[in-house]
């Protein structure tokens, strides 16, 4: 229908600079782990306010190490949310334990506290909230959940590195933290991610598991001033990150609250557009002093209005060349969990609402004005506002 070329819902915001630092890093002859992801580390660890960051091959990876680094077994119940990509749900069960959903606060999608402390058990073990879209969760009153009943938090921070609660970085402070560095997200290493914290032993267990059970120095074993002689402290696994990976991260960490800058610009111009179209929910900000990262904005359609549903809408608008991400669908809704958990559909209703109705409209920080012109004016047109 469109004769303009598809405008994807996400792109990375790649500098000329990040992009020979690749070349520079494939020159070099040292591509896996080495001496940049030591420095991409280490710019982390200074942004996070000097609490160590561990990069990963993925936040997926991070998640997983967290949860065996706080020694899950079976039995141990984890509580997260049901509107999160399904990695999170996922990494509960590969480390041992059970996931307990608390639903959303429709307002913000987050996950709902009060909800939250209902599903304590003497069996919980673990908070895992999540950032949706970069919103920081309500950090206070969970942490404060966490302390009466003797539990951890591991934040799923895939959305939100850069995002501020009460005036404090995500990230530099609390427990546990996971980041994400997929093409998609506010800053990419094409794939990556890091666990931030300042556990000692959380810190030695994730080093041993990220390679093998090896000690860290075995990074070093190949080079001059390393050995090749090492020890398996445990059986681990092949989670690092290279520096293939760290050679854009370098790059990109510097650029990152920049890029949340134009992100939010971006945000504010759908606000303006979208203001009293019917046929939207807009997403909504708590009371709380926050920065939002804005990794997605997320309307919900409201079918009766629109006159189609959502994936009739996500159709209609890729026939005019846009694509429209979904971020998520419910988690409780997916056969694995409904038949493993016995969860239906209605149990938490909330996520099911928005998991059914939620789109992610185009964001990115190279993203043009005429770009967004675009998809408003596809938007008018899908829905007969022209």
């Amino acid at each position: 229908m469109s004769e303009l070329p598809f405008l994807p819902f996400a792109k990375p915001a790649l500098s000329d600079a990040a992009i020979e630092e690749v070349v520079a890093c494939l020159r070099s002859g040292w591509i896996t782990t080495g001496p940049r992801t030591q420095q991409f580390e280490d710019m982390l660890t200074a942004y996070h306010g000097g609490r160590r960051a561990l990069c990963l091959s993925s936040a997926t990876a991070g998640l997983h190490l967290a949860l065996l680094a706080l020694g899950l077994k079976e039995g141990d119940e984890v509580i997260t949310t049901p509107l999160t990509f399904v990695a999170t749900l996922n990494t509960i069960v590969l480390a041992g334990g059970t996931p307990v959903l608390a639903d959303i606060d429709p307002a913000t999608l987050n996950m709902d506290i009060a909800r939250l402390e209902a599903a304590i058990t003497p069996r919980t073990r673990v908070l895992m909230p999540v950032h949706f879209t970069g919103l920081p969760v309500d950090l206070d009153p969970l942490y404060a959940l966490a302390q009466k009943h003797g539990l951890r938090v591991v934040e799923d921070c895939a959305h939100a590195i850069g995002a501020a609660y009460q005036g404090r970085r995500i990230g530099a402070f609390g427990d546990i933290q996971v980041m994400s560095f997929h093409p998609n997200k506010n800053m990419t290493t094409g794939e990556g991610g890091a666990v931030i914290t300042q556990d000692a032993a959380v810190i030695q267990a994730i080093e041993r598991l990220r390679f093998h059970g090896i000690d860290r120095n075995a990074f070093n074993r190949f080079a001059k001033s390393g050995s090749q002689q090492y020890d398996v402290a445990l059986p681990g696994f092949k989670y690092n990150m290279m520096d293939m990976q760290a050679a854009l991260g370098i790059h990109q960490l510097p650029e990152l609250d920049g890029f949340i800058d134009k992100r939010t610009a971006l945000v504010e111009n759908y606000r303006k557009a979208l203001a009293g179209w019917p046929e939207f929910q807009l997403p909504s900000a708590p009371a709380y002093p926050h920065r939002h990262a804005w990794h997605l904005f997320t309307p919900r359609l409201r079918d009766n209005q629109a006159g189609l549903d959502r994936d009739g809408f996500i159709q209609a608008m890729k026939e005019r060349n846009i694509g429209i991400g979904l971020h998520y669908q419910s988690c409780h809704v997916f056969s694995w969990y409904k038949e493993r958990f016995g969860w239906r559909p209605e149990d938490f209703p909330n996520a099911l609402d928005a998991g059914n109705r939620i789109m992610s409209l185009p964001l990115f920080p190279t993203m043009t004005q005429g770009e967004q012109e675009r998809v408003i004016s596809a938007m008018r047109e899908v829905l007969g506002k022209a």
